[in-house]
């Protein structure tokens, strides 16, 4: 815990370093000139703010997990201790939320913006499918293994695990991407389920996923020094679908999926609202169930202050991981 602290905070000093640069480097190109804000009117200030920030955690997140693991990673030790499934997940995201991002910034043939869903849908899937079939078969060797509170072992629920945790990844992957409404709101709450489940590996013993688990805790510290009201830059797919998707990945690589939907509470619960938005104005032809979805957006119309959800949205995170770690040691 000691080193995966260390390397957390290392993370932390040489991220927010190049924090000022990336940010003046987005705004020389651009990179968010044309973003339209979804949410409330008094979101329109923000028009303008570069986004794609969350190249800053990823790139950081690849280069330190390389740097620590290149021993294990040049001698192909077993994938599960060089933690090339998470990091690879939160690689081929970040490419994916990228291309998102950048095609966002230009108008599209279809009337878009970005790339169109049903066709990022199937990437994600393809992307997760990989994940699945190498957790299952390579670091689970052939068991689909799941953890139970208060059971004392892993129950294996075979074949069914691949489907589930194709669901879980992208899942998880989309959560995190929606939670990303408000300044600072999805980096806090994705640091402190890396925590939690940082946590949660060590006393496991999965040394490798501690340490990733810290690394993406330092990046995204050193992103939200950036990203905190008023944000300088805004996170993007690049980072959203990245962490979501590398979250889902570590839920699974732990055993400790079931917990997930409460560790990640928040952004699921937010994932939920837009849902239930959607299918609550299709079965009444046109009446809304909240004043706006995500469910952040909604208590702003009800009158709270930006810093105000986002502050009550980690405290609730920060419980819910807690009763999270607390499940996985029972």
């Amino acid at each position: 815990m000691a080193f995966a602290l260390t390397v957390g905070g290392v993370t932390f000093l040489m991220a927010v370093i190049w924090g000022s640069p990336l940010v003046e480097l987005m705004r020389r190109f651009k990179l968010g000139a044309q973003i339209r804000i979804d949410g409330p009117q008094t979101h329109m200030t923000k028009m303008g703010t570069p986004t794609m920030g969350g190249i800053l955690i990823v790139a950081w997140t690849v280069l330190v997990s390389i740097v620590v693991n290149i021993v294990q990673i040049v001698q192909a030790l077993t994938i599960a201790e060089s933690i090339l499934i998470p990091l690879g997940v939160l690689i081929a995201y970040a490419v994916l939320g990228g291309i998102d991002d950048y095609m966002g910034l230009h108008p599209q043939p279809h009337g878009e913006k970005g790339m169109r869903a049903r066709v990022k849908i199937w990437f994600q899937l393809s992307i997760a499918l990989i994940a699945a079939l190498l957790i299952y078969f390579v670091v689970n060797k052939g068991r689909g293994l799941m953890a139970i509170p208060t059971v004392p072992v892993l129950v294996d629920i075979g074949i069914f695990y691949i489907p589930i945790a194709i669901v879980v990844i992208t899942g998880t992957a989309n959560a995190v991407n929606i939670t990303d409404g408000l300044d600072g709101l999805a980096g806090i709450i994705a640091a402190t389920a890396f925590a939690a489940y940082g946590i949660i590996a060590l006393v496991q013993d999965q040394q490798f996923l501690v340490v990733f688990a810290f690394t993406v805790v330092g990046a995204c510290f050193a992103f939200l020094w950036f990203n905190a009201k008023p944000a300088q830059m805004f996170m993007g797919d690049v980072g959203a679908q990245a962490l979501g998707g590398a979250l889902g990945v570590l839920a699974l690589m732990t055993n400790q999926w079931l917990i997930l939907p409460i560790i990640a509470v928040v952004p699921i619960a937010t994932m939920l609202s837009s849902t239930l938005q959607v299918l609550y104005f299709k079965a009444t032809g046109g009446k809304r169930l909240f004043k706006m979805a995500p469910l952040h957006h909604h208590f702003e119309l009800l009158g709270w202050s930006e810093t105000q959800i986002v502050q009550r949205w980690w405290l609730i995170g920060i419980l819910a991981a807690m009763i999270g770690i607390a499940l996985a040691l029972v």
